[in-house]
């Protein structure tokens, strides 16, 4: 039974989700501040987090800054503030998704259903690459000339699409499609995630943009 972390100051909305997501079979735990969803996250066995920004103490950001220090459990934002700056930012600090409320409850529990599918498909063994770029098969980590990186759930997904499609262009449609599900039209999340990869990546591992089309990677 997959367990669930969600993570707000409002009791009411609380209470709803972790209604809705009992009802489907979900373990949940619940947090009403940043500081108690830290000391709950350092548990560990969650399988996604539901995670609002505006928190007293210790914020959303904050809270997503220092979970990815010590895990790569996936985090779904669901937060009042939808403008695209502060997406990216979330996104760019480690967020695996970004909900704008006020949300429907079948679209949040199909973004639950489709982090923790992502985060179970980075754990399953995978066919490693070849050359100076190899994907751990035990999944969360890319070994680039040997040296392990550390990746989260929607790194690795990404990369290993990249991966599959080595030397051609991937499209944005296809990338989103493999990692965000299909129909997730955020194309603001590619550039953030193809930042992050060629950051922990380095020179050695190049993602060339292909400009309105998307991206080849070249090893």
């Amino acid at each position: 039974m997959p367990e669930v972390l969600v993570v707000d100051d409002d009791p009411n909305l609380l209470r709803l989700v972790e209604a809705n997501l009992r009802a489907r079979g979900y373990a949940v735990s619940t947090a009403a501040s940043g500081e108690e969803a830290l000391e709950l996250l350092e548990r560990g066995g969650f399988a996604c987090v539901l995670l609002d920004l505006m928190l007293p103490g210790v914020g959303g950001l904050e809270v997503i800054r220092a979970a990815r220090v010590f895990c790569d459990v996936p985090i779904v934002v669901m937060s009042a503030l939808g403008e695209e700056a502060q997406k990216v930012e979330a996104l760019d600090l480690g967020a695996d998704d970004y909900l704008v409320k006020p949300f429907g409850v079948a679209e949040l529990l199909a973004r639950v259903r489709a982090a923790i599918r992502r985060y179970g498909a980075a754990e399953s063994a995978l066919p490693p690459g070849s050359g100076p770029l190899r994907l751990d098969p035990g999944g969360g980590f890319a070994y680039v000339y040997g040296e392990r990186v550390r990746l989260t759930p929607m790194e690795y997904a990404l990369l290993k699409r990249l991966l599959a499609g080595r030397g051609s262009t991937v499209s944005h449609e296809e990338l989103l499609d493999a990692v965000w599900g299909r129909g997730a039209g955020e194309d603001h999340y590619l550039h953030v995630y193809v930042g992050r990869l060629r950051r922990k990546l380095g020179a050695a591992v190049r993602i060339e943009s292909v400009p309105g089309v998307g991206y080849r990677l070249d090893v």
